[in-house]
C-alpha cells in the first residue's frame, strides 16, 4: 500500500474493493447556497484503495501529473470559500480510474500513462473493472447528480476544474490556462475573454485538450445533458503547485467567473 494510506483491517468480503479504513470515494468542500456556481474536481485526489497497494508505480511518480491534477485540491477548496459554494471531489487517483472518462473508454483505467506503467492494472478481468466502477466512479457522479437535483430550477453554472502539466511527450505547453468547451461554449468564451483581460495570461481555446463527448464524461453528462452553462478549465500546474499560486488562481476566478456569469446572463 502506498506509505500515506492506512492499513487495513483484516479481509474484506469477497467481491469488496474498499474497505472500512479506505476514504470515502466523494470529497464535499463548503456549501451548497445561492452561489450559481457548482465546483467540480475529477482528478483531485491520489488515493488508492489499500488492497491494490501503490499499484506497483514508483513513489515519485505519485507527485507527477499521471496521478492527480496538481493543485487542484488546494485551489478548489479556496474557490469555493470565496464564491461561497460547494466543491464536489473525487478522492482516488485517476490511476484507479478516470473519473472523466465513461467506463469502457480506453483510457478509464489505464495501462500506461506518459511513460510509467500501472503494473497492477496490466492483467484485470471485468470483475475488477467493475469494482472501481462501482465503488469509486459511480458514487462520485452520482454525487453530482444529486445535487443538481436539489438545484433544479435554480441558476447553476458547472465549473470543472483541472491541471495540466507544463510538458508532454517533450513538447512545451505554454498555456498559463486553457478553457474547455464542446456543445455549448458560450459561457466558457467569456472566461476565455475575461482572463486575457487580466493581463499577461495565454489561454488556450480547447488547449491543449479539446472537449468531446468521447474524451470527456463529466461535462457532457452533468451540464450538457441537462442544459446548463458551464466551462472546463485547466491550468498549468506550475503555475499552482504550491499555496501561493493556489491562492493567486483562487483570487482571479473567484473575480472572473462570477463577471462571467453576468455577461451570460445580461
Amino acid at each position: 500500500m502506498r506509505q500515506d494510506d492506512p492499513p487495513r483491517d483484516g479481509g474484506l468480503p469477497s467481491g469488496t474493493l474498499l474497505g472500512p479504513r479506505d476514504p470515502a470515494p466523494v470529497g464535499v468542500h463548503g456549501r451548497s447556497g445561492a452561489s450559481p456556481f457548482l465546483l467540480l474536481s475529477d482528478h483531485a485526489g491520489r488515493a488508492v484503495p489499500s488492497g491494490l497497494g501503490d499499484l506497483g508505480v514508483p513513489g515519485p511518480d505519485w507527485d507527477r501529473h499521471i496521478a492527480w491534477d496538481i493543485g487542484m485540491a488546494g485551489m478548489g477548496r479556496l474557490l469555493a470559500e470565496r464564491l461561497d459554494t460547494i466543491l464536489i471531489e473525487q478522492v482516488y487517483s485517476r490511476l484507479v480510474i478516470d473519473c472523466n472518462r465513461a467506463p469502457g473508454h480506453p483510457t478509464s483505467v489505464v495501462r500506461t500513462s506518459d511513460g510509467t506503467d500501472v503494473p497492477a492494472n496490466l492483467d484485470l478481468d471485468a470483475a475488477d473493472v467493475a469494482r472501481r466502477v462501482d465503488e469509486i466512479f459511480r458514487p462520485y457522479h452520482a454525487r453530482i447528480a444529486d445535487e443538481l437535483a436539489a438545484r433544479h430550477g435554480r441558476p447553476t453554472v458547472v465549473v470543472a476544474l483541472h491541471s495540466f502539466t507544463p510538458d508532454m511527450d517533450g513538447v512545451p505547453r505554454p498555456w498559463h490556462a486553457g478553457v474547455l468547451h464542446n456543445r455549448a461554449p458560450r459561457f466558457g468564451l467569456i472566461v476565455k475573454s475575461l482572463l486575457e483581460e487580466e493581463g499577461g495570461l495565454l489561454v488556450g481555446d480547447n488547449e491543449p485538450y479539446a472537449l468531446t463527448d468521447g474524451s470527456d464524461y463529466t461535462i457532457p453528462v452533468h451540464a450538457e445533458r441537462n442544459g446548463l452553462a458551464y466551462v472546463e478549465l485547466e491550468i498549468r500546474q506550475d503555475l499552482v503547485a504550491d499555496a501561493r499560486g493556489q491562492r493567486e488562481w483562487a483570487d482571479r476566478l473567484a473575480r472572473v467567473l462570477p463577471q462571467a456569469w453576468a455577461c451570460h446572463t445580461a
